[in-house]
């Protein structure tokens, strides 16, 4: 479904656009998704709406058929320089997939009285799905824009847009979420 409406206290949830992860996907699916994300943090910055800048610092505790190799070059969990650095976003860590779990996220949302969230980022079937899942559960109205995420998989990025956003989201593009915030 596109987006229909941006309500007055939206915020925008932008998903480990860090160094290490940025470097996973395909390069041109990146930049295109790093950009789209870049124009939206102008605008929500612009407008003075919250920016909500989630870097991922760990992993959850628990068993995985796949391990994450432990060594990690030191600048890994950096926030991408072309994002900047406002000094009222909102910047947290997390170590789980969501940015929800174990960080305040939800209280201080809820603190600056938002009723809806935007997110994008990178990976699109994990941590950006994982987040707007929690959204979602958590009663926010949801918007996706699909150009201002990517993911290392081509099929599970499309596998997120097609077959779980519908069920939990708004999605359309970056271009179409700007015309109705402006």
């Amino acid at each position: 479904m596109p987006f229909t409406t941006v309500d007055p206290r939206t915020a925008l949830i932008v998903i480990d656009l860090q160094k290490g992860i940025a470097a996973l996907p395909p390069p041109e699916a990146a930049r295109s998704a790093i950009a789209n994300a870049a124009r939206l943090i102008g605008l929500f910055r612009e407008k003075r709406r919250p920016v909500v800048l989630i870097n991922v610092v760990g992993a959850a505790p628990g068993r995985a058929e796949r391990k994450r190799s432990g060594d990690r070059p030191a600048d890994w969990a950096e926030l991408l320089p072309d994002l900047g650095y406002a000094p009222d976003d909102i910047r947290l860590s997390k170590k789980t997939w969501g940015a929800f779990t174990g960080t305040g996220l939800d209280a201080r949302l809820r603190d600056l009285g938002v009723t809806q969230v935007v997110v994008c980022g990178i990976a699109t079937s994990m941590g950006v799905e994982s987040t707007a899942r929690f959204a979602h559960e958590l009663g926010y109205n949801v918007s996706l824009p699909v150009d201002a995420m990517t993911d290392g998989d081509p099929e599970a990025h499309q596998r997120s847009v097609g077959l779980v956003f519908p069920w939990i989201a708004e999605t359309g593009t970056t271009d179409e979420l700007i015309a109705l915030i402006k």
